[in-house]
């Protein structure tokens, strides 16, 4: 009998799974948001290849805390205590100095990872040039980043219960939720006001006005004008940080839609306004110099604070920015603690 024409050779594995192996390194990290990713063979029973993916380290959470961003919460607190502290007569209220404390850098972190995840489902970090963030780089769920934050205010809501039991005011549970809420729609939310150009009123408000005046009053029970000035200059300098971040983000921002003050005023008027907000807190200090002797050597914060308007007036570069924002922290820390301890001594 013949031989069949065109006999098929058996093929070995028939039936088996064919993996294909993918070389992580072809993977962007920026668009996987969990620890492995993985597309079906096309055949039935085919498994899922993995790619691993790094996970976020230790030190990628405290990069998310944003902590440069930390004496933004300092400085109002401490110049609220000195002003409590020479309103009572020389005594100090440790124990609320520090709840007030806690409560302004457990929302000031809860705001920041608030941020990264509002803007890393958003998209708007998708081509961002300064740090990467947990969100936008995918180092992180989203839905982590998003239970972190939600955390922190919550142990921010539960020093100010704190700090409202020990001082007797229940009303200012109210002021807290404001403060809350305020913070987590800064870019949450359907509508962020963040996106739309009043960031830099929040931070004034809550991170200057808010957490002097209420430091001063949940210690003494009142407020004095030395607790509001150093709430403006307070809440001036928050304004300024803020500020010289949108301008260094101002071009991304335009592409993805986010219309912070420095993108709807451009970059020039953003310059000169970050200069304002940096000029007034010293001409606030000239108040403070007439009437507390020791109240002029806060004029040395200028040290790192001219260098900051210089950077940003003339900045051309994500690092010269990114530069000029911590010297300006850096400055409303030394500016807060040192108005503090001129006004309290």
């Amino acid at each position: 009998m013949p031989a069949p024409v065109g006999r098929i050779r058996p093929v070995a594995n028939v039936g088996r799974p064919v993996q294909k192996r993918i070389d992580p390194r072809s993977v962007d990290p920026r668009s996987v948001n969990s620890r492995s990713v993985g597309t079906r063979s096309g055949r039935p029973g085919g498994k899922l290849p993995r790619v691993v993916v790094r996970k976020a380290t230790a030190r990628d959470w405290i990069g998310g805390a944003r902590l440069r961003t930390l004496p933004l919460a300092i400085a109002p607190v401490a110049i609220g205590t000195g002003a409590a502290h020479l309103l009572s007569d020389g005594g100090w209220h440790w124990v609320r100095a520090l709840l007030a404390l806690a409560v302004a850098v457990f929302l000031q972190i809860g705001v920041n990872f608030a941020n990264d995840y509002s803007d890393g489902v958003r998209g708007t970090d998708k081509n961002r040039v300064g740090p990467s963030r947990l969100t936008g780089s995918g180092a992180a769920r989203p839905r982590t980043v998003l239970v972190v934050a939600l955390l922190f205010f919550g142990l921010g809501g539960l020093a100010g219960l704190a700090l409202t039991i020990t001082s007797g005011y229940y009303w200012l549970l109210a002021v807290g939720a404001v403060c809350i809420v305020a913070a987590y729609f800064y870019t949450g939310g359907k509508r962020p006001y963040g996106y739309n150009g009043l960031g830099e009123i929040f931070v004034f408000v809550f991170f200057g006005l808010v957490a002097t005046a209420g430091t001063t009053f949940t210690q003494v029970g009142t407020v004095n004008i030395e607790s509001w000035l150093g709430g403006v200059a307070a809440g001036l300098f928050a304004c300024a940080v803020l500020m010289v971040n949108n301008i260094r983000d101002i071009s991304q921002d335009t592409l993805s839609g986010k219309r912070t003050l420095a993108v709807l005023v451009g970059s020039r008027a953003a310059r000169i306004l970050f200069a304002v907000f940096v000029a007034v807190p010293y001409l606030i200090l000239i108040f403070f110099s007439i009437f507390y002797g020791k109240a002029p050597l806060v004029y040395f914060s200028l040290l790192s604070g001219l260098p900051a308007v210089v950077i940003t007036l003339t900045g051309r570069t994500a690092p010269e920015f990114i530069l000029a924002l911590k010297l300006t922290s850096f400055t409303a820390l030394v500016f807060g603690v040192a108005l503090a301890a001129a006004i309290a001594f």
